[in-house]
């Protein structure tokens, strides 16, 4: 079977580069830039893509079975928005499966992004739209929507806990999510490839609230607990500021205020490793 991975040196992309070299199938690894893996090197075919512009797209995709995709904007960005790239891109990306023929399509969106209030976030409705392509289209596929990964959510916090003052949504201290680890979720969905039509909610073994991952960041940091809660409407207010707009920031504003408002919580329980432990080497690291 030959698999195309689109956005294949990303964070995920590269744990699941990872684990499809570990199988007998033939690898196209798709992605603007290639990094240079030493244990990596000759066991897959790179081609450069760039999912905004069709033209890149073209025969890539060719005498492929199955195309996964983790393409999506992961930050600010003052060049694309979440349309063109969690939405069009992947819908450039999937015209040109159709093209080829391609049997499958397994796309990694996120948790949560199917609820009626998420209509307001385009970072979750630029995703659910591109799901309701697959859904409604002519190929088989799966989705996966992960409820967040480990080192995303140190990312987030590690600035906070060197400044020694968290930022928590006032009202929501009890909202919790079980992020899963990356090295986990890529062998996952390699490991289901071959289901059809599925739809998972996938997170990992250990659930927390916000406040006890905060407290555990501290902790690991040995720094003293120190929270401050601000109300919800104040993230709309900063997210309407001209200079966040201006910087692209606007998107993962709200999209903070999303996250820390719900219980992001997947009933695909995936992986062994821990969170709690990954935090505390995080900091030790």
């Amino acid at each position: 079977m030959k698999i195309a991975l689109a956005g294949a040196f990303g964070n995920l992309g590269l744990e699941i580069l990872k684990q499809l070299v570990l199988t007998e199938h033939d690898i196209v690894a798709l992605d603007l830039k290639e990094k240079k893996i030493p244990e990596l090197e000759g066991k897959y075919e790179f081609k450069e893509i760039d999912v905004t512009k069709v033209d890149t797209l073209k025969n890539t995709l060719k005498y492929c079975d199955v195309v996964i995709s983790t393409v999506g904007l992961t930050g600010a960005s003052t060049q694309f928005s979440c349309y063109e790239i969690d939405y069009q891109g992947n819908v450039n990306l999937y015209n040109e499966a159709i093209k080829a023929h391609v049997r499958k399509f397994i796309y990694i969106s996120v948790i949560a992004c199917d609820l009626e209030d998420a209509e307001d976030v385009p970072m979750l409705e630029a995703k659910k739209m591109f799901e309701d392509v697959l859904k409604n289209g002519s190929m088989e596929y799966i989705i996966h929507r992960p409820t967040g990964y480990f080192y995303d959510i140190i990312k987030v916090f590690r600035p906070y806990v060197e400044k020694g003052k968290m930022q928590l949504l006032s009202g929501y201290k009890d909202v919790k999510a079980n992020v899963v680890d990356c090295p986990d979720f890529a062998k996952f969905i390699v490991e289901t490839m071959n289901e059809t039509n599925k739809v998972y909610n996938v997170g990992g073994k250990e659930t927390y609230t916000y406040y006890e991952i905060s407290k555990m960041c501290f902790e690991a940091a040995n720094k003293p607990l120190v929270i401050k809660y601000a109300p919800k409407f104040l993230f709309s207010i900063l997210a309407s500021l001209p200079k966040i707009k201006k910087e692209g920031k606007r998107d993962i504003i709200l999209f903070s205020r999303f996250t820390l408002s719900h219980d992001l919580v997947g009933d695909t329980i995936v992986g062994e490793n821990s969170f709690k432990e990954y935090i505390y080497k995080s900091f030790k690291e």
